[in-house]
C-alpha cells in the first residue's frame, strides 16, 4: 500500500462521515497533509505509511498549528517497525494519536471508538475502576482473593480501581470473565490528543509566538498581529488578532505562490480562516481562488489591524469571494 492510496481512502472515510476535506499538501515540506472540519472538529491529519516516520520537529509544528486553529492533530499510518497497525489500536507518536485507516472508518463512520492502546511492552487496556470496584465487592472478593486469581499484587488491583494503571489485554479479559462485567474503557481519539497537548500548552505556545524574524511578518505584528510563524506548512505564517485569523503567506508573484495560495484557499475554507498573500514586488491579480494578494508596499502604509481587515474585505468582495468563517 502507498501513501497515494491511504489518502484516497482516508478522504473516503472522512467523506463519508460528513467532514468537509481541504485538498491535499503536495507542497515540500509538509507538516500535515489534510484538513478536515465536522461542526466543531477540526483535524490535521498527517499520513505516513510507517508511522515511525515522523519527526520531532514536524510533530511540535502539526500541535502548535491544532492548537492555535482550535483542532486536533492526528497520524494515520499502515505500520510502525516491521509489523502493521492493529485495528482498534491507539498509538502514540510525539503525543499525537497514531491509528490506521480501519480504526479512522470504525471512529467516525460506525461510532465505535478504539479500546487498546499501545505502549512499550505490549498492548494495554483502560479499565473503568469504579465498575470494576463494584463488580468485586458484589462478588465479595477481596483485594487479596482477586490478585490471587490474576496471579498479581494486591496493589495492582488497587491501581485498576483507582485508574491509575492500565492492564494487558490478557488481564482485562480474565477480569471480565471473573466478574461477568465490561471493563474497558473506550478511547477517544481526539480527547486523546486534546489532553496531551494541554499538559505542554505553555511551553509550546511560548516557543512558537516568539517575535517573528522575517521583515513582512515583523510588519504584521507591528500592526497588532500576534504571528505564528510557520517551517512546513503551505503558508508562512497564521496572524491573529481580536477578531481575524489570517493564513499568511509571504513571497514573490510566480507560479508557485499561485500554487500555495490556491492551497491556502482550500485550507482556509476548512478552518473558517482567512487567506491572505503578502508579495514582494507587484502582483497582477489581487486574488486567487479566496486568497486576497497585497503588495509589500500597500502593506507599509496601513497603521493597524482594522485597515488591513478593510483591504480584505475590499477585496473579497470586489471579486465576489465567499468565507465562512462563522
Amino acid at each position: 500500500m502507498t501513501k497515494d492510496i491511504l489518502i484516497h481512502q482516508i478522504i473516503d472515510v472522512l467523506q463519508q462521515a460528513g467532514f468537509m476535506v481541504s485538498k491535499r499538501c503536495n507542497i515540500r515540506p509538509r507538516s500535515f497533509d489534510l484538513a478536515a472540519r465536522k461542526g466543531d472538529v477540526l483535524i490535521f491529519y498527517k499520513v505516513l505509511y510507517n508511522i515511525d516516520g515522523l519527526n520531532e520537529e514536524t510533530a511540535r509544528e502539526m500541535k502548535s498549528l491544532a492548537r492555535y486553529l482550535g483542532g486536533t492533530a492526528v497520524l494515520i499510518g499502515a505500520k510502525t517497525r516491521d509489523q502493521m497497525l492493529e485495528d482498534s489500536v491507539v498509538y502514540m507518536r510525539y503525543d499525537i494519536p497514531a491509528v490506521n485507516v480501519q480504526t479512522l472508518y470504525d471512529y467516525f463512520v460506525e461510532d465505535v471508538p478504539p479500546l487498546v492502546s499501545a505502549a512499550p511492552g505490549g498492548l494495554y487496556v483502560s479499565i473503568d475502576g469504579d465498575v470494576l470496584k463494584e463488580a468485586r465487592k458484589r462478588t465479595a472478593m477481596s483485594l487479596g482473593a482477586l490478585a490471587t486469581e490474576l496471579g498479581v499484587s494486591r496493589r495492582t488491583i488497587s491501581k485498576y480501581e483507582e485508574g491509575g494503571m492500565d492492564a494487558s489485554i490478557d488481564i482485562v479479559l480474565q477480569l471480565e470473565e471473573l466478574l461477568d462485567v465490561a471493563l474497558a474503557k473506550s478511547i477517544d481519539i481526539l480527547q486523546c490528543f486534546e489532553k496531551r497537548a494541554s499538559l505542554e500548552k505553555p511551553q509550546q505556545e511560548k516557543t512558537s509566538e516568539a517575535q517573528p524574524d522575517d521583515g513582512i511578518l515583523g510588519m504584521l505584528n507591528a500592526l497588532g498581529y500576534q504571528v505564528m510563524s510557520t517551517s512546513q506548512a503551505p503558508f508562512k505564517a497564521i496572524s491573529k488578532d481580536t477578531s481575524d485569523t489570517l493564513l499568511t503567506g509571504v513571497s514573490t508573484y510566480s507560479s508557485a505562490m499561485i500554487k500555495r495560495a490556491d492551497l491556502m484557499s482550500s485550507i482556509s475554507c476548512v478552518t473558517m480562516t482567512k487567506s491572505v498573500f503578502i508579495i514582494n514586488g507587484q502582483i497582477k491579480s489581487e486574488t486567487v481562488e479566496n486568497t486576497v494578494l497585497i503588495e509589500k508596499t500597500e502593506l507599509d502604509k496601513l497603521s493597524g489591524t482594522e485597515e488591513l481587515a478593510e483591504l480584505i474585505d475590499e477585496r473579497t468582495k470586489k471579486h465576489n469571494i465567499n468565507i465562512d468563517i462563522s
